[in-house]
C-alpha cells in the first residue's frame, strides 16, 4: 500500500498544468522491482528527472521545469 505524500500531490497537480508539453512517468518506488530506486530515493521524494537524467527533488521547481523542458524545446 502506497503512503500519502503531501510533495508528491503538489507536484502532480503542478506536472498536470503543463502535461501538454511533455510526457512523465510516475513511478512507485515500493514496487517489486524498484528497489534500486527506493534505496536511492526513499527519503527525497517526491524525484524528479527528465530524459534518465536528475532534475530536482523534494519541492517541485516550476521554474526550473520550465526552464528545462524549454532546453529540450530548443535542442
Amino acid at each position: 500500500m502506497q503512503e500519502e505524500c503531501s510533495l508528491c500531490d503538489d507536484a502532480k497537480l503542478i506536472l498536470e498544468n503543463s502535461r501538454q508539453k511533455f510526457e512523465y512517468e510516475e513511478v512507485d518506488i515500493t514496487a517489486k522491482g524498484n528497489e534500486e530506486w527506493f534505496y536511492k530515493y526513499r527519503y527525497d521524494i517526491p524525484v524528479f528527472h527528465l530524459n534518465g537524467k536528475f532534475l530536482m527533488q523534494h519541492r517541485i521547481n516550476e521554474t526550473l521545469l520550465h526552464a528545462a523542458l524549454k532546453k529540450c524545446e530548443d535542442t
